[in-house]
């Protein structure tokens, strides 16, 4: 087996003065044209993004790089997310390179399988999923008030922490007020996809941006929570099934009775999830209100 691709150089080194010198690196994901890593030392640990210099797709994926940075500066400017996120950014032989302090907690599927088991309907399980529900509309409450959607809201980029509350990560296809952007928004992960952004990627060129909107994100909340707690996606499909087919399913608006695949009662929770997926975007709970929600 070939050696593992080492982070840049250049984030490294600026990175010493933030975490010390690294004790230890750890490659956490090498596809689709990007790299991240775990650069751990005495201080703390960073997570660190970089595009792949030798992908196909190496000048998109920097310029993604760019944007998520430019976007990390607005959120943070306007309250949206905590100033301590972000860590620094730059250019490097490659690329461009981003490093954000590192969230120790668990993506939503795993950390939610205690719920999708069959010790799940125990006394102590349905006030913490509530409250992770609860602390993750509170994240996408701050980003929808100053008119930003997250735009990828799905299971892999919403950690769970040892508290039990729920952490965002990744806003390189957030989508905000005036957006300029160079790497225009095609949807994100098909099974979270809200199905107005499912039409609009049915219905346009491949190169035209789509602009989401705070509605999406709450559908593809609703989608998140059904799947990681009942072990089904929402919107049933054939896993072979191609792409633009399942976005065809999504967009028709029809979703699974989330009462005829949960793994055991929740009235409150599921009437909630079952609201974030109504059709029709204006029928849907704003963050702001699901914050009491559940």
């Amino acid at each position: 087996m070939g050696q593992e691709p080492p982070p840049p150089t250049e984030a490294v080194a600026l990175l010493t003065g933030h975490t010390g010198t690294p004790t230890a690196i750890q490659l956490l994901s090498d596809r689709r044209g990007s790299r991240v890593w775990k650069v751990q030392g005495p201080g703390g640990a960073v997570a660190v993004k970089a595009n792949n210099p030798d992908g196909d797709n190496t000048h998109e994926k920097a310029a993604e790089m760019a944007q998520e940075d430019d976007h990390l500066l607005h959120l943070t400017a306007a309250g949206a997310i905590s100033p301590d996120y972000r860590v620094s950014a730059g250019m490097w032989a490659g690329g461009r390179w981003l490093a954000v302090n590192w969230i120790d907690g668990s993506p939503l599927w795993q950390a939610l399988a205690l719920a999708r088991g069959p010790e799940g309907d125990r006394a102590t399980v349905q006030p913490w999923l509530a409250d992770i529900a609860r602390s993750w509309t509170e994240h996408l409450a701050r980003m929808h008030a100053v008119g930003w959607a997250h735009a990828d809201v799905q299971p892999t980029n919403t950690l769970v922490t040892r508290d039990g509350r729920a952490a965002v990560i990744d806003y390189a296809l957030a989508c905000g007020p005036d957006d300029r952007r160079p790497v225009p928004y095609r949807g994100a992960l098909t099974h979270t996809t809200a199905p107005e952004i499912a039409t609009a990627i049915l219905s346009t060129p491949a190169d035209t941006h789509i602009q989401a909107h705070p509605a999406a994100d709450i559908w593809s909340l609703g989608a998140s929570l059904f799947w990681c707690w009942t072990g089904h996606r929402p919107v049933p499909y054939d896993e072979t099934t191609d792409r633009l087919e399942k976005l065809a399913a999504i967009a028709r608006g029809t979703t699974a009775a989330l009462r005829e695949v949960r793994p055991w009662p929740f009235p409150a929770f599921e009437d909630t999830v079952t609201a974030c997926l109504a059709p029709d975007p204006s029928d849907r709970p704003t963050a702001k209100e699901l914050t009491t929600a559940w």
